[in-house]
């Protein structure tokens, strides 16, 4: 608010920060996130600050939330994974994630690192995420709603906080390493 009535910070609004809030204003209808746009369908949209993405896989809340957070589990989805099959160097460290709040985990070689922030099982998983060679203390946040869907689970996931710039990497991330190598696993 304060950024939109003209007093002076090191961080004027953006023209988009500018819009989303007089649409909010006005409009009440419109998602009123000034870094977050909701996908729409099965079509991923992202801003700079922002990844938003819904896909849908075909085995139950619990399957899908064990898969992510049992170490064993998820070390055979990081061999399915993009990076892996590309024979991209990441690191040697092994796939290990801790099934408790303030854990951490270390995935695709000591590549991504984190802690988990909220663990809600078969819910919710939402984690303290960065890239190993972002600057030290920089972390982002990955959020995992797992919502039933039929005989399936869609997860509603959304990533913020990341370094600017890195959206469009992250986006293609997300498909390439975590949601084509699960639907694989969990098939």
């Amino acid at each position: 608010m304060n950024k939109l009535m003209g007093e002076k910070m090191k961080n004027s609004p953006t023209r988009r920060e500018l819009m989303a809030g007089f649409a909010c204003a006005v409009g009440g209808r419109v998602l009123c996130s000034t870094v977050a746009w909701a996908g729409i369908g099965d079509q991923d949209f992202h801003a700079e600050e922002s990844i938003h993405q819904e896909p849908v896989f075909k085995a139950s809340p619990k399957r899908v939330y064990e898969a992510l957070t049992d170490t064993k589990q998820f070390s055979r989805v990081t061999q399915l994974s993009g990076a892996m099959q590309s024979g991209m160097q990441l690191g040697s460290a092994p796939t290990e994630i801790s099934r408790e709040v303030g854990g951490t985990f270390t995935l695709f070689g000591g590549h991504i690192l984190g802690r988990h922030i909220e663990l809600v099982p078969n819910v919710r998983i939402v984690q303290a995420w960065r890239v190993a060679d972002w600057d030290a203390g920089m972390y982002s946040i990955a959020r995992f709603e797992l919502v039933e869907q039929g005989s399936g689970t869609k997860i509603v996931f959304d990533h913020t906080s990341f370094p600017k710039g890195q959206g469009n990497h992250l986006a293609a991330g997300w498909n390439a390493n975590y949601w084509e190598p699960l639907a694989k696993f969990l098939v």
